[in-house]
């Protein structure tokens, strides 16, 4: 590795995270998902997709995150790490 990449990040750490789920959360659902940022990414004759953005505090947090749209039954279509 060279000296001049950046660490990579560990489990304990806060990182910002967009994740893509199928159907469609109201943005009251926010305070519950963390605070995540909560938009409808799709258009009006497809199926619904929602993108949940936000940074989370660790991985745990995620996982949080992830087991609650998990008992919703909503559909996890991606989970993906953004760059700082």
């Amino acid at each position: 590795m060279s000296s001049h990449e950046p660490p990579l990040p560990t489990f304990d750490q806060a990182a910002r995270y967009r994740i893509r789920i199928e159907g469609q959360l109201d943005e009251r659902w926010s305070d519950y998902l963390g605070g995540l940022d909560i938009r409808c990414a799709s258009p009006p004759s497809h199926r619904a997709i929602t993108v949940l953005t936000g940074t989370l505090l660790d991985q745990a947090a995620l996982i949080g995150i992830l087991n609650t749209l998990y008992n919703l039954r909503l559909t996890l279509l991606s989970v993906e790490r953004l760059a700082e």
